[in-house]
């Protein structure tokens, strides 16, 4: 097994790492404070590249492999983890189930804007009694007129209230749980489609999360996303790899805690020594050090089997590296506000701003007890 990072990834790392140092750690407070919409480096990150990583040139992605995307992710986070969000649901989350199970017309017509940033894009799964269970899913789509017309609304949907498209999960058949959802593409300007509540959040404040609207939303028929009943299948699809970018973020958020408690340490005196001299303190950056590259590992991997199509690694190694990746990374943070002491708990300091972005990576995309699920289902099948 070779560890070694190609040419074309460790360019990524060191392209998305020096934006990250140069414009998104300096400007993470103001966002955090804010709480605005960062469109300045959302059009920068479109620029270079990084909202299309993985799809082909020829709808004008990137065309890079699924182990760049993470990496590109992981070093946006280090730098400001509401830019990492916005990336990861971008690209996993709108435009994977488009280039996975869409048309040719339909990748012709959306992944070209999406994979530029021209549009942005959103995935609506998530319902007021419907998160983890999405057989839950109470919005509807019946077809009329040679139109779905979509009633229902949608809550927690990052990058919500800033999308031009949203790949959207809806009931086309009742009575028979999951098998009778289906997924459409819904263009933001289509009448009845509306932003309703933006949610005021504990931590990555700048990212849009916010309510979607449908009243009776008429959708093109040609926008249905694969075959009517399809719905669930391309969801879990699609949550795999989006669960390998929130384990991305969580770990580019924990590689900055422990980049701060280091550098803290090694400057902060006490008893006439640097904190870094002392056992306690070396003992933390330790246990922070290891279950970083443990996580980094995971992760890694997970991302390595979706891009060679290794369908049997997908959901397990995914649900493995976003369980470990995102309580390493509460640990890690946690962990840095203890070596700052007071000075950890005043925002002057930016490891508090690292909790708190940290805490969503246990929830979204599926909390831990769904991945732990999600494990040991794999697990237990396999024997």
């Amino acid at each position: 097994m070779d560890f070694n990072l190609t040419e074309e990834q460790q360019m990524v790392r060191d392209m998305c790492r020096k934006f990250a140092d140069n414009e998104l750690a300096p400007a993470a407070e103001h966002y955090d404070r804010t709480h605005e919409f960062p469109w300045d480096h959302v059009k920068k990150l479109g620029e270079m590249g990084m909202l299309g990583v993985v799809y082909p040139e020829e709808y004008n992605g990137s065309g890079m492999d699924y182990l760049s995307y993470a990496i590109a992710v992981e070093e946006l986070s280090r730098g400001c983890a509401t830019s990492g969000v916005i990336v990861s649901a971008h690209n996993s989350l709108c435009l994977s189930p488009i280039y996975y199970f869409g048309n040719e017309e339909q990748k012709k017509k959306y992944l070209s804007k999406l994979c530029t940033g021209e549009w942005l894009g959103c995935f609506g799964i998530t319902e007021p009694d419907a998160g983890s269970d999405a057989a839950g899913t109470k919005t509807t789509a019946e077809f009329k007129n040679g139109k779905w017309v979509l009633n229902g609304t949608k809550n927690f949907i990052t990058n919500g209230g800033v999308a031009n498209v949203a790949v959207v999960i809806a009931v086309t058949e009742k009575g028979i749980g999951h098998k009778g959802l289906s997924m459409f593409i819904v263009e933001s300007d289509t009448p009845g489609y509306s932003v309703g509540k933006t949610e005021d959040k504990l931590g990555i404040c700048a990212s849009s999360t916010t309510e979607l609207i449908f009243d009776n939303c008429e959708v093109p028929e040609e926008n249905l996303l694969g075959k009517k009943g399809d719905g669930f299948k391309i969801a879990m699809h699609t949550l795999d790899g989006g669960r390998v970018g929130i384990a991305a973020q969580a770990l580019g958020i924990a590689q900055a805690a422990m980049d701060a408690s280091v550098t803290y340490a090694k400057e902060r005196k006490q008893f006439n020594q640097s904190l870094s001299n002392m056992q306690a303190i070396q003992w933390m950056i330790a246990d922070m050090a290891t279950e970083i590259e443990a996580a980094r590992m995971l992760t890694y991997r997970a991302a390595f089997y979706i891009g060679r199509g290794e369908r049997r690694h997908h959901s397990k190694d995914a649900a493995m590296a976003k369980l470990y990746a995102s309580e390493a990374s509460h640990r890690a943070t946690h962990t840095a506000i203890q070596i700052f002491g007071g000075y950890g708990y005043i925002k002057e300091y930016p490891v508090e701003r690292y909790y708190r972005d940290s805490r969503i990576t246990e929830i979204y995309e599926g909390t831990s007890e769904i991945q732990r699920l999600v494990i040991a289902s794999n697990v237990i099948n396999s024997y």
